[in-house]
């Protein structure tokens, strides 16, 4: 009896440890991976698609959600789309901001200014809520804050190559991620959406592109796997949009202490040179040799 109650203790255990088959088969699988431009130590955002990123999220985003840390003139900063001031300047012109409060204490809306920041789509929560059921979130530092487990050996090899792109494959495969009906065994709550990638799968907004919705003017696949790449890398530069600078100060510091140890390495040597010459000179002398007092 007690080692048939040992089996059953035991077996016990490794069912409430070890999530059963069909829990496994419906966990968000992890995303795929991409190649970006701004990948590595030595990656760049590219250019042409963060412009088409930014085109997407005005046509599509920001109907629900806004970027409130992102102010107009980045825009036009180094290491950014690529717009000029001029241009910057008439996007800002597009929005409707806050202004000041005039003599009699009423607050007005003028156009946007290259100081201010995107204004967000919903006066407060509660207008947000009462026309979503939720709040959408803001998508300034998004590619920061989602991500997922890498898991074992993974992480590992990410230490050398520098991987730090799981928001964005995360964002990339989200937006692919829909699914016209969930698989056999999974129910959603209603006025939701399966998603495939999403935690749980079940999603409130709806799948928020589709092909040919956003015009490119450059060539690019105007297709749901570009539009979502784009927007991903899009929301990488708000997140750090001093990613550039950020690697190359990074790569200058890696340089200099290689030079630094080096010159440290040969003041050594040239230091030490006439000791290694004649290393009887390290010796301590006998007690005959001191002088008497």
């Amino acid at each position: 009896m007690a080692g048939a109650r040992v089996v059953l203790t035991l077996a016990v255990l490794l069912a409430a440890l070890c999530p059963s088959a069909r829990a496994q088969e419906h966990e968000a699988p992890p995303p795929p991976a991409n190649k970006w431009s701004f990948a590595g130590p030595f990656g760049k955002f590219d250019r042409g698609q963060l412009q088409r990123g930014f085109k997407v999220y005005r046509e599509v985003c920001q109907v629900c959600h806004g970027l409130k840390l992102v102010a107009f003139r980045t825009l036009a900063d180094p290491g950014g789309p690529g717009f000029t001031t001029a241009q910057a300047t008439a996007i800002a012109a597009e929005y409707q901001v806050k202004g000041e409060p005039d003599e009699q204490g009423e607050v007005k809306d003028r156009p946007g200014r290259l100081a201010d920041t995107f204004p967000p789509p919903f006066p407060n929560e509660q207008a947000a809520r009462a026309r979503y059921n939720a709040v959408p979130p803001d998508m300034s530092v998004i590619a920061k804050a989602r991500g997922y487990e890498r898991g074992f050996p993974r992480w590992v090899g990410d230490i050398f190559t520098q991987y730090q792109e799981q928001g964005v494959d995360y964002i990339t495969a989200l937006m692919q991620g829909y699914k016209d009906r969930p698989p056999a065994g999974i129910s959603i709550p209603p006025a939701s959406f399966y998603n495939e990638y999403f935690p749980g799968h079940a999603i409130a907004m709806p799948p928020p592109l589709t092909d040919n919705r956003v015009e490119y003017t450059d060539g690019a696949p105007m297709t749901v796997e570009q539009y979502a790449k784009d927007i991903s890398a899009f929301l990488m530069w708000t997140a750090e949009p001093h990613l550039e600078a950020r690697k190359r100060a990074g790569m200058q510091v890696f340089i200099f202490l290689i030079v630094l140890s080096a010159l440290l390495y040969f003041t050594k040597k040239k230091v030490w040179h006439a000791v290694e010459l004649h290393p009887e000179k390290l010796k301590p002398r006998p007690p005959s040799e001191y002088p008497r007092a």
